[in-house]
């Protein structure tokens, strides 16, 4: 679980801190005293689950800093922490997981993380994160983007996602992936090629087993992925509520499935 920090005022900063850690101490806690940083965190790892966030501050406010995080990620748990109660409509439009008053105590971060608005409930045995709602993208477990070499061997991936673990003939995956192209030698060996290349990417962070290939074949374990849309059919609370109309937007086969759910 990673947990972002967020307060320009330095003492103020590691108070949240120090609470943090204190209530959840096998936690990756981050703390930031600037926006941006915060921010670019975030979009480069996009597997942060929650963040902190002081609500009056110079320059971007903490509500701000809200909006920004949730159009990357609108399954983020958000928990304000501010001295000031006016604020407190604000968070409460952004749908915010918790709200504290300063001062930070640890038992006011361990009840706020009791009570997510998106529960937290990883896999422990899970390889790979994904997430299908908005665009298709593929994380470790700690947070990292999974880096294919090739946009259509992530396409690969993304449709044997798709298929929650049913075998997908070589045939079908090309008809997915080329649509409408003719299933001629070239193309066939060029599948080949993104498929060799995933392959490639899945095994340099150690999900090889991820995929299982047999005869003229491939699917995903479903076992070793913890999948927003694989949570969403087994109506896990926190999955059905990240759920807002996209669905691997940036795939025409995929259009269908949730499209006007």
């Amino acid at each position: 679980m990673k947990i972002l920090c967020l307060d320009d005022e330095p003492l103020a900063l590691k108070m949240l801190e120090m609470c943090v850690k204190q209530a959840k101490p096998d936690a990756d806690v981050l703390a930031f005293d600037d926006q941006d940083e915060l921010l670019e965190e975030a979009e480069k790892n996009g597997g942060c689950d929650i963040a902190f966030l002081d609500i009056h501050m110079r320059g971007m406010n903490g509500v701000e800093v809200a909006k920004r995080l949730k159009n990357s990620n609108p399954k983020m748990n958000i928990i304000f922490v501010t001295g000031f109660s006016e604020y407190k409509g604000d968070a409460m439009d952004m749908k915010a997981s918790g709200y504290i008053m300063k001062p930070v105590t640890k038992e006011d971060v361990e009840r706020e993380l009791s009570d997510l608005r998106f529960p937290i409930i990883p896999k422990s045995n899970a390889l790979l994160r994904v997430q299908c709602f908005g665009n298709f993208d593929v994380f470790t477990p700690n947070g990292e983007h999974v880096r294919f070499e090739r946009s259509k061997s992530k396409e690969v991936f993304a449709y044997l996602v798709h298929r929650h673990g049913s075998s997908c003939t070589t045939k079908e995956l090309f008809a997915a992936i080329f649509e409408d192209e003719p299933y001629e030698e070239k193309l066939q060996n060029l599948l080949q090629t993104y498929i060799y290349a995933m392959i490639k990417s899945l095994k340099a962070v150690g999900a090889e087993s991820a995929v299982v290939r047999s005869y003229n074949a491939l699917a995903v374990n479903v076992d070793v992925l913890d999948c927003d849309y694989y949570r969403f059919q087994e109506l896990d609370a926190g999955a059905v509520n990240a759920y807002e109309t996209e669905y691997m937007s940036q795939y025409s086969w995929a259009d269908f499935l949730y499209n006007g759910y």
